[in-house]
C-alpha cells in the first residue's frame, strides 16, 4: 500500500501569510519529484512550493487566495514505491526477487565535487550569473564568503545606504515644509530603529536570494575559494574544513574592497562605507576622506542625523568625472551640510587620541580633530586575492583583462564586474554576468553597452551617462549641449525643485544624442531614459518628438531636445540667426 506523506510549507525566511495564486496539480493527478505544486506570491518573488517526492496526489488542503505560512499543511501524497534508481516504479511491477542480484550501477561522484560553472562571489553579478547559467540547463555552484547572498552592493553597499539616505531626504524635506506653511517638532533619532529598518530591508531582499537559488537548484557554498589548477579550486568553509571543487566553466565575481589608507591608526573611529553604514553613533564633528559618490552618499547621511562634516578630496573638485554646471548645483544646495570642503588637498597624518581622531592636513589647511573619520577613499578588486596564477589567468594591476565575452586568457574562466575594471557598479556586473553564464554555456553573447550610467544618490541625486562635455572638450570632439532649467518646470517649482537641472549632449555633426546629466530629485530614475536613447541612436528630433508626460521631472528630458531644436517654448525664445 502506498504510504500517505504530509505536504508542508518550507522555511519562507521572513515572509509569513502569504497567498497561494497558483495551483498546477489536481488530486489524483501523478506527481514527479522537485514538481510544483503551489505557486505563493510574496512582495519580493513567485515562490514555487514543490513536492519532496514522487507519488499521487491525494488531497490539496488549500485553495486559490488562500495565505500559508512556513509549516503549513498544504497537501498531501500518495508516496509510490521506487526502483533500484529511485524512480517511480510502476503500479503492477513485480516484486523483485532477492536473487540474482544485478551489477550495481558505477557510483555517482560525491554531491557538489564538480559542476558545469562554478561561480566565486555571490553579489548582484555573481548571483545572476549563478542564476542564468541555470535557467540554461547548468548545474551550478556558487561560493560565497558571506552569510548571505548580494555581495557588498546588498550588505553593506548600495541597499543599506539607499535606506538610509531615504530616511535622511524625508528628514530634511520635513524640515524644509516650514517654507510652505507646515512645520514640525526637531527630529529624534532613535539608532537602533533606524539600524533595524536597514538591516529588515536589507534582509528581506538577501531572503528571497536564497529562495531563488533553492528554487534553481544552485548549490551555495559559503567560503573562500582559492583556484589550485585551471579546473580547481579549494574553498575554506566557513564551518571549519576545506572542500576541492572541480568545474568545466568559471566566472570570477569577487567583487572589491575599499582601499586602506596607509597614514591611518587602527582605531574604531575610523571606519570605512562598511563601518558608516553600521551606525554606531552619531559624531559632533566627522571627517570625509574622498569627495567621490561614496564619500558624499554618506555625508548626507551622517549631516541629516545632526553631525557637522568636513570633506577633503585630492583631486581639484568633487566628483570629479561630472561636469562642474552640475555640481555647481549640487555644492550650492548642500553648503549647509558642510563646515570645509578641502579640495585638492591630502591627509598628511592622524593620531588616536582620547578626544578624538587629530588630523593634519596638505597645503597648510587648518588642522581638524573629528569623532568619526570615513576613510572613502576608492576601492580595489578582488581578483588578486583568488590564486588566479595557478589557473594561468593574467592580471593586470589588479584587475582581470577580459574579451567582449568577459572570457580571461583561459578561455573556459570568466571574470565579471568589479574585478574586471571600472566603473564599479553593480548594474555593470549583473549585464556582464548574464553575459558570462551564456557564453559558458555555449550561447551567443557580448558585453557591447555604449554606456553604463552612473548615479549619486545624494540630496539632490546626480545622475550621468554617455561623454560629458568635459571628456569632449578634452578629446577635441565636437558636440552641442542643450540644458533645460528646472526653473521653468511647473513640476519641479511645485516640489521645490526648481534649482535643478537636465542637460543632453549631442554630437555637432550626426545630432545624435552622446551624453546626458541630471542633478535634481529622481535623477537616477529618469537617467535610463538619456541611456537607451545613446544606446538607440536617437537624435534631438526623436526625443523632443516624443510626448513626455505632463507635468512630470521627466519631461525635462524631452524639453532639453526641444531646447537643442531651438523649438522650446518653455523658455525664452532663441535669438534668431
Amino acid at each position: 500500500m502506498p504510504e500517505t506523506l504530509d505536504i508542508r510549507v518550507p522555511d519562507l525566511g521572513d515572509y509569513a501569510d502569504v497567498p497561494v495564486i497558483e495551483i498546477p496539480v489536481a488530486p489524483g493527478q501523478p506527481v514527479a519529484k522537485d514538481q510544483t505544486l503551489l505557486v505563493v506570491e510574496s512582495d519580493k518573488a513567485t515562490l514555487d512550493i514543490p513536492s519532496p517526492a514522487a507519488g499521487r496526489l491525494v488531497e490539496m488542503l488549500v485553495g486559490l487566495g488562500d495565505t500559508v505560512s512556513a509549516g503549513t499543511l498544504v497537501a498531501r501524497l500518495a508516496v509510490e514505491a521506487t526502483d533500484a534508481r529511485g524512480e517511480p516504479a510502476p503500479a503492477s511491477a513485480p516484486t523483485p526477487a532477492p536473487t540474482p542480484t544485478p551489477a550495481a550501477p558505477p557510483p555517482k561522484p560525491q554531491a557538489g565535487a564538480g559542476c558545469d560553472l562554478l561561480v566565486i562571489g555571490g553579489g548582484p553579478g555573481g548571483y545572476s550569473a549563478a542564476f542564468r547559467a541555470a535557467d540554461l540547463g547548468q548545474r551550478v555552484i556558487l561560493v560565497e564568503r558571506h552569510a548571505t547572498l548580494g555581495g557588498v552592493c546588498l550588505n553593506v553597499g548600495c541597499i543599506p545606504s539607499k535606506a538610509l539616505l531615504h530616511v535622511a531626504a524625508v528628514t530634511e524635506e520635513a524640515v524644509r515644509l516650514a517654507a510652505h506653511g507646515i512645520s514640525f517638532g526637531a527630529p529624534t533619532v532613535d539608532l537602533e530603529k533606524l539600524r533595524t529598518f536597514k538591516a529588515g530591508t536589507v534582509r528581506r531582499l538577501t531572503d528571497g536570494l536564497a529562495q531563488m537559488a533553492r528554487q534553481r537548484k544552485v548549490e551555495v557554498v559559503r567560503g573562500t575559494a582559492r583556484f589550485t589548477g585551471p579546473r580547481t579550486v579549494s574553498v575554506t568553509l566557513h564551518d571549519g574544513g576545506t572542500r576541492d571543487v572541480t568545474f568545466t566553466g568559471a566566472v570570477v565575481a569577487a567583487g572589491s574592497a575599499p582601499v586602506a589608507l596607509p597614514m591611518l591608526p587602527d582605531d574604531p573611529r575610523i571606519v570605512n562605507s562598511t563601518g558608516a553604514l553600521e551606525l554606531p553613533a552619531v559624531p559632533r564633528r566627522l571627517l570625509v576622506i574622498g569627495g567621490g559618490i561614496i564619500g558624499l552618499e554618506m555625508a548626507t547621511v551622517y549631516s541629516a542625523l545632526g553631525a557637522r562634516v568636513d570633506v577633503v578630496e585630492r583631486l581639484p573638485g568633487l566628483l570629479e568625472g561630472v561636469d562642474r554646471d552640475l555640481v555647481g548645483v549640487w555644492t550650492k544646495r548642500n553648503a549647509h551640510r558642510f563646515d570645509r570642503v578641502l579640495t585638492g588637498i591630502e591627509v598628511v597624518s592622524a593620531e588616536a587620541k582620547p578626544d578624538g581622531i587629530a588630523v593634519t592636513f596638505s597645503g597648510g589647511a587648518e588642522p581638524g580633530t573629528y569623532d568619526l573619520v570615513l576613510q572613502a577613499a576608492g576601492r580595489r578588486p578582488n581578483g588578486a586575492t583568488l590564486g588566479l596564477d595557478a589557473a594561468g589567468v593574467a592580471l593586470d594591476g589588479g584587475f582581470v583583462p577580459v574579451d567582449a565575452q568577459m572570457r580571461t586568457n583561459v578561455p573556459h574562466i570568466f571574470a565579471i564586474g568589479d574585478c574586471v575594471g571600472q566603473p564599479m557598479l553593480a548594474h555593470k556586473a549583473v549585464h556582464q554576468g548574464h553575459v558570462a553564464a551564456e557564453a559558458a554555456a555555449g550561447h551567443k553573447a557580448g558585453f557591447d553597452a555604449a554606456v553604463i550610467p552612473s548615479v549619486a544618490y545624494t540630496d539632490p541625486e546626480i545622475a550621468w551617462a554617455g561623454l560629458t562635455e568635459t571628456a569632449a572638450k578634452a578629446a577635441g570632439r565636437a558636440v552641442e549641449a542643450a540644458r533645460f532649467p528646472w526653473a521653468a518646470s511647473g513640476r519641479a517649482i511645485a516640489n521645490g525643485a526648481d534649482y535643478g537641472l537636465t542637460k543632453l549632449l549631442f554630437d555637432a555633426q550626426t545630432r545624435r544624442v552622446v551624453g546626458g546629466a541630471i542633478v535634481g530629485p529622481s535623477a537616477g530614475d529618469m537617467i535610463g531614459e538619456v541611456a537607451l536613447a545613446i544606446e538607440m541612436g536617437a537624435d534631438a528630433t526623436d526625443i523632443g518628438r516624443t510626448i513626455h508626460p505632463h507635468p512630470t521631472l521627466g519631461e525635462t528630458i524631452g524639453l532639453a531636445a526641444e531646447a537643442g531644436l531651438g523649438l522650446c517654448t518653455d523658455l525664452p525664445p532663441v535669438a534668431r540667426r
